[in-house]
């Protein structure tokens, strides 16, 4: 068994915070390359270009991957002449987990408004971007928590719509999707056998039977047993939302459905604020990313904590070590 290649920081944008953490992210202690324009990082970074990612550097020292950008970095101020640059980078990155010689990508964050602006960016966000450069493929967003035992690993089925919007987007079809996607990402980057995943109800007290809501009783509820009974899969619900993530309760599965964005995201916010991870799942390779984004209000101080990229790092690391 060869030994994982290492992981591909992605820049982000240059006017946001990403430079600024590159060098911090060293504390990881887990291999690792910055793709990007070594002109964007601070002052006084000690760094050292390779030409392939398996070239070693001194401790201490951050490896770059050159990748050149038209203009400078002006902290807070994203030029739109950078953009096409910033979507190039994550396209190289993906080329080189494709081809194996990244052992995964950890992406630093990138600004929707400045790509759109800048280059015609078409995709809501980077995992959009991924999944179509990966051949338009089934993917989920995972946050998951690095800090807090029992762990919180949660998966919103709907995510950057109306929260007006997610009854019709919440599908049968979107549901199984997602479940299926968890469950063979545990297995597989997560090394749990048989994952035991919770599904949360739509409505307040998972519908009550039927008194707010019909939805758990008239579809989601069957729903899950079939997949238990016919797929063998471990599934627990449809849950009151309000009950699922205190600790006693996070003991009992490994990783939470929830119908809706802040259904899912504000429990981990809450819980594992700077600890909590960003993981695509369904990609055929691997992609992790701080939660957070670009902090364009602190971007240049030096004072970006980076807890969340260095968890996003490690984490990747341990996946591509399982899927090596």
């Amino acid at each position: 068994m060869t030994e994982a290649r290492p992981i591909l920081l992605t820049c982000g944008e240059p006017a946001g915070i990403g430079p600024e953490l590159a060098p911090k992210a060293l504390a990881a202690d887990v291999p690792f390359v910055f793709l990007g324009d070594p002109r964007h990082l601070p002052e006084g970074t000690d760094w050292s270009e390779v030409s392939d990612l398996g070239d070693k550097v001194p401790p201490g020292v951050l490896p770059v991957l050159r990748h050149d950008f038209p203009a400078p970095a002006r902290p807070g101020i994203p030029d739109p002449a950078n953009a096409p640059a910033v979507i190039e980078v994550i396209a190289r990155a993906v080329g080189l987990a494709m081809s194996g010689a990244a052992g995964g990508i950890c992406t630093l964050p990138i600004n929707k408004e400045a790509l759109k602006r800048g280059a015609g960016f078409a995709f809501p966000g980077h995992t959009e971007y991924l999944a179509h450069l990966a051949g338009d493929v089934p993917v989920v967003m995972m946050l998951a928590s690095t800090t807090v035992e029992p762990p919180c690993r949660v998966v919103p089925v709907t995510i950057h719509i109306a929260l007006s919007e997610v009854p019709a987007a919440l599908t049968p079809q979107s549901l199984t999707q997602a479940i299926r996607i968890t469950d063979a990402a545990m297995r597989r980057d997560f090394g749990i056998k048989q994952p035991r995943l919770a599904i949360a109800g739509l409505n307040p007290h998972a519908g009550e039977n039927g008194v707010m809501g019909d939805e758990e009783m008239r579809w989601i509820a069957p729903l899950i047993e079939q997949l238990r009974r016919e797929e063998g899969l471990d599934l627990r619900g449809p849950l009151p939302a309000d009950t699922m993530f205190h600790p006693s309760a996070r003991a009992r599965y490994d990783a939470a459905l929830c119908a809706y964005h802040d259904q899912a995201l504000i429990p981990i916010k809450t819980l594992d604020f700077a600890g909590g991870v960003n993981v695509t799942l369904g990609l055929p390779f691997v992609r992790t990313s701080p939660d957070h984004g670009t902090a364009f209000d602190i971007a240049g101080r030096g004072i970006a904590d980076a807890a969340s990229v260095i968890a996003a790092l490690r984490m990747a690391w341990d996946m591509a070590g399982r899927r090596k």
